[in-house]
């Protein structure tokens, strides 16, 4: 027999011998990967940040009870904005992210500065403020670093 909790809950349960398989704790998003007759991975799709903790598979057979602890993370990456103010204030938006992505500028300037927003679902939005106003720079490019993802976006001033 085999089951998949999360926070002491059963989600999945199937036993070999009769090849029965049940839902515990109802779910159209979780799933075995393959076939639970050969392979006992958990299938979660799509993934949320509700679904982040973790997860444990009981197996039980003729050997005795074994415990396979997995901790699931969810990354989401942000939706990242270039925009710019009549100030001649670029302003470069990392929105929603978790965890928060990094905001670097080129030029390099030392002179911008930056805000941070935590979101109640734990995504975070960082905004960048690079400011122009004296320089002859025909053009900013803002530098978005993230796990899951890298973004450049390019604007001519």
């Amino acid at each position: 027999m085999v089951t998949w909790k999360r926070n002491g809950s059963s989600l999945l349960s199937y036993k070999g011998g009769n090849k029965e398989t049940s839902k515990l704790n109802y779910s159209e998003r979780i799933m075995w990967k393959y076939s639970p007759d050969s392979d006992h991975a958990l299938c979660i799709y799509p993934v949320n940040l509700g679904d982040e903790g973790n997860y444990v598979c009981e197996i039980v057979n003729s050997e005795g009870n074994f415990w396979v602890f997995s901790s699931l993370t969810v990354i989401v990456p942000p939706t990242v904005t270039l925009t710019h103010d009549k100030r001649r204030v670029a302003v470069c938006q990392a929105s929603a992210a978790k965890p928060a992505a990094d905001i670097s500028w080129i030029p390099a300037n030392n002179h911008s500065t930056e805000e941070e927003f935590h979101h109640p679902d734990g995504t975070v939005t960082r905004v960048s403020y690079f400011g122009w106003a004296n320089s002859a720079l025909p053009n900013v490019t803002c530098l978005v670093t993230h796990p899951a993802t890298n973004q450049t976006l390019h604007m001519d001033l």
